[in-house]
């Protein structure tokens, strides 16, 4: 993937985002009464965390996520889907949901006994719809950025070209 196009994809999260993010993130654990929630953008680095994170290894546990929402990418274009959005694994004890979120972040919700899948299904769609529309605030201005440094780029370049005329 060429540089321009990574830059496209890629978000850079200002402090008001991330506030918002990980409000939301804390309004959701209250609601669904999961035990855990994680933000992962999808080459799985680990962009927000909120609950009972402290016995995970949550980094690894973030590129796992994200290696395995890549896998089941693959499942699904192998059967004629584009994508799976959600996926759900069930232990004996505890859950986890996988959604993604906006083609840019994977949420990965832990739960346990103490709630269902359907709540906390429920609850993640709405997460997800708040969540895109902080992206695409994000989106709008990073793209926003590179067009103010394109244009003062090609500004100093004219500026450059000027002074060196013969």
């Amino acid at each position: 993937m060429k540089d321009e196009q990574l830059r496209e994809k890629r978000l850079v999260y200002y402090q008001e985002d991330v506030e918002q993010i990980e409000k939301l993130l804390q309004e959701f654990l209250k609601l669904s009464n999961a035990k855990a929630i994680f933000l992962i953008d999808k080459e799985g680095h680990l962009v927000s965390q909120e609950g009972a994170t402290e016995t995970m290894h949550t980094e690894t546990l973030s590129a796992l996520v994200a290696g395995s929402f890549a896998a089941t990418k693959e499942m699904a274009r192998m059967l004629g889907e584009s994508e799976f959005s959600v996926m759900f694994h069930q232990g004996k004890r505890d859950h986890i949901h996988i959604s993604l979120v906006s083609d840019r972040a994977i949420s990965a919700i832990v739960f346990d006994e103490q709630t269902t899948v359907g709540m906390v299904n429920l609850y993640a769609k709405e997460l997800i719809v708040k969540l895109e529309k902080i992206f695409s605030v994000a989106s709008k201005r990073i793209n926003q950025e590179h067009k103010m440094e394109e244009g003062y780029s090609e500004s100093v370049q004219d500026r450059l070209d000027d002074m060196f005329k013969e």
